[in-house]
């Protein structure tokens, strides 16, 4: 079954396998609950803000995915990148993740250093 998700904005497209629930016989007392998912809430109406009060486009910018520490930068200004192609590398909770870049184009702008912390959903990068 293919569902999508929405996590800060964007949407995934995720593959779940279903397995059969195991079968328990309840007292008569007790009454089946059907339980459904949340619906997702509705897109925002503009763009979230870049920290300075100002609209970002979000085809131009990697955002972090999570809190962490940025320990390698493997990407530079004015160089050009595919999808996928690997820009940074955080650490958190002592586990290492690469952030790839969300889109093909050149980078404009390196928004953070080695070294330095990041929140979720903080501008790693712009795009031109």
């Amino acid at each position: 079954m293919k569902l999508k998700i929405t996590v800060d904005n964007k949407t995934y497209e995720v593959d779940v396998e279903a397995e059969e629930p195991e079968v328990v016989h309840a007292p008569a007392a007790y009454k089946p609950v059907s339980w459904s998912a949340p619906s997702a809430p509705a897109p925002a109406a503009a763009a979230p803000a870049s920290g300075n009060g100002e609209a970002v486009d979000e085809s131009k910018v990697c955002r972090s995915p999570m809190v962490g520490v940025v320990v390698r930068i493997n990407a530079q200004e004015g160089q050009t990148v595919k999808v996928d192609d690997a820009l940074l590398v955080l650490e958190a909770m002592k586990m290492e993740t690469t952030i790839t870049s969300p889109v093909a184009g050149k980078i404009k702008r390196l928004r953070v250093d080695a070294g330095q912390s990041v929140q979720a959903n903080q501008i790693l990068v712009d795009f031109e």
